[in-house]
């Protein structure tokens, strides 16, 4: 005798264990903690030290995989960046081959980059297409990640955003992903604030003592992640601390303008009725 009671109750738990299954793969990252930036608000400038470590993570973990090719060598000596010696730049430079040409024999030809160079892209794989036949996914160009990466704060906080001129979502979501994102230890490609799915082709990519520092910084991941960050942000806009100081000067150029038009308006009308 078939029992429908018993038949319902196994089909509830199979559903049920199905709904459960598929909202711990659809569940949402979490939302990163608001840090501090020395680079943040309308004041906020670079730190220099920190670009400089920053440069020594992304150079030696990030770039084996990830290209940046809006950054040149002649960059990482300009101002209010790392601002290295061009000295340093030139020598950092002429350890890297570019290819160039066509020379006279019409061929092209590998040569030591120069500070007017590209960054070059990593040995790992020649073209995307290979970078996803390797890794799964294509690693993305560094140059504007940490200003495309962001996520949604909701009502009101996006409002507040408004007022306080939050503007640091990517560099929160960066570090939050590097520092803080890599909790199951059992599976290298879970994290925990990647977006959409909470699964990343990029294993943890940082580790403690990876990267020797010469400035007595901790060497952590959590500082690595810090660092790297904040080079990423400096790469994504480094015109940042001029774009501040101007609309620093415009705010108080129009609030002058405003006064005296106020003041001019109350003259001119003073003895109209």
């Amino acid at each position: 005798m078939i029992h429908f009671k018993s038949i319902g109750l196994a089909a509830l738990v199979v559903v049920g264990l199905t709904a459960t299954a598929t909202a711990q793969e659809t569940r949402e990252p979490k939302t990163p903690e608001r840090q501090s930036w020395s680079f943040a608000g309308p004041f906020g400038r670079y730190d220099q030290a920190q670009l400089q470590r920053g440069f020594m993570v992304f150079r030696t973990v990030c770039a084996n995989c990830h290209t940046a090719n809006l950054l040149s060598f002649r960059n990482l000596s300009q101002t209010g960046g790392p601002e290295f010696s061009e000295a340093q730049v030139k020598a950092l430079a002429a350890e890297y081959q570019v290819t160039d040409g066509p020379g006279d024999d019409g061929k092209m030809f590998q040569r030591p980059a120069r500070p007017a160079d590209h960054w070059p892209a990593p040995d790992a794989y020649p073209n995307p297409e290979a970078a996803k036949a390797t890794f799964g996914a294509a690693p993305p160009d560094m140059s504007v990640l940490a200003k495309a990466r962001s996520y949604e704060r909701g009502f009101p906080l996006f409002l507040a955003d408004l007022v306080t001129q939050y503007q640091e979502h990517g560099a929160d979501y960066i570090y939050a992903l590097l520092a803080r994102g890599y909790s199951n230890p059992k599976d290298a490609n879970s994290n925990d604030y990647y977006q959409p799915a909470q699964h990343i082709a990029m294993p943890r990519p940082l580790s403690d003592k990876q990267v020797p520092y010469t400035d007595g910084s901790p060497q952590t991941v959590d500082q690595y992640a810090r660092d790297v960050t904040a080079f990423l942000y400096w790469v994504a806009e480094p015109k940042l601390e001029d774009r501040k100081k101007t609309g620093f000067r415009a705010m108080v150029f129009l609030l002058i303008f405003s006064a005296l038009l106020y003041y001019t308006k109350k003259k001119v009308w003073a003895d109209a009725h």
